[in-house]
């Protein structure tokens, strides 16, 4: 059993692009902002009109932990998850799945992935670039 995430309007364009191998941003239809998490109203203007853009999937550990207890359904232990600095300027958390927990390291460079776990779930996951 995986743990799985809350989809809701805010957040569909988000899985429906790991779905089709994209990361999505979303993004404020009247500034530009982005943001992510993904959210009813621009943070910046308050404007409800919002859309996406395909992020390149590169970026940067911000911050970083080994997860090792308590155990995750559907996971093996340890896991490392990263807060990573993506190029287009928004920080996002996510499993980093090939980089063994001493090789981890701040200001290491990521590239997204996506791990189908079913046919209604794809996640993003990251990779040493």
């Amino acid at each position: 059993m995986t743990v799985r995430p809350m989809v809701g309007r805010d957040s569909q364009f988000f899985w429906d692009g790991t779905a089709a191998g994209e990361l999505r941003v979303q993004t404020c239809n009247a500034c530009g902002v982005l943001r992510f998490p993904p959210g009813p109203a621009c943070p910046d203007c308050g404007v409800l009109d919002r859309g996406h853009v395909v992020a390149t999937g590169d970026g940067t550990v911000f911050s970083y932990v080994v997860h090792r207890h308590p155990p995750v359904p559907g996971k093996e232990l340890p896991i490392v998850i990263a807060l990573v600095d993506l190029d287009e300027g928004v920080r996002m958390v996510g499993e980093v799945t090939d980089v063994p927990p001493e090789e981890m390291e701040i200001g290491m460079r990521l590239r997204v992935d996506f791990d189908r776990v079913d046919d209604q779930l794809t996640l993003p996951v990251w990779r040493r670039a």
